[in-house]
């Protein structure tokens, strides 16, 4: 009988110490990976294309997800070449950062999508006068073709500072 509760006390102890638990033991509820209804907003600030069947941005607490824009005028007109079509997609992404409560010093990341390659340098004319130091993150890729036969798209993340 010494022996048994011997045992059983060692048993007891390693499954303390080692994080055994028995099946009546209570676990911690479990987090979840979903933001409530409260943390999301979709941000549509006025002067960004309307109808679409998504949103401008999406702000989820802190961070803010700025959809593909393109360079359209207040008309929904592509603008004539890289360097007007750059600079109408930024003042866009601005809108919505700005409608998200931050600046474009709060862009963290930033994915361009050029129809030709060959106008990079034009394109980062333009590009570099939107951003303060530091500079967000980018990258930069040539697709085959942007829908509405667009030159540029450009798409977004900014995180306010807690």
């Amino acid at each position: 009988m010494k022996k048994a509760k011997i045992i059983l006390v060692i048993a007891s102890m390693a499954a303390i110490t080692f994080g055994c638990a028995s099946p009546t033991t209570q676990q911690p509820a479990e987090s979840t990976t979903q933001p409530s209804a409260e943390q999301v907003r979709a941000i549509n600030p006025p002067g960004t294309p309307e109808g679409l069947p998504f949103s401008n941005g999406i702000l989820v607490g802190n961070t803010l997800y700025v959809a593909g824009t393109q360079g359209t005028d207040a008309n929904g007109k592509l603008g004539p070449d890289i360097e007007s079509q750059t600079r109408a997609a930024l003042q866009l992404i601005q809108k919505i950062v700005e409608g998200g409560g931050m600046t474009m010093g709060n862009v963290v990341a930033v994915n361009v999508y050029l129809s030709d390659v060959n106008e990079f340098g034009k394109m980062n004319s333009v590009y570099k006068t939107f951003f303060p130091d530091p500079k967000p993150t980018r990258t930069t890729v040539q697709v085959a073709k942007l829908v509405n036969g667009a030159r540029i798209e450009i798409s977004a993340i900014a995180v306010k500072p807690r």
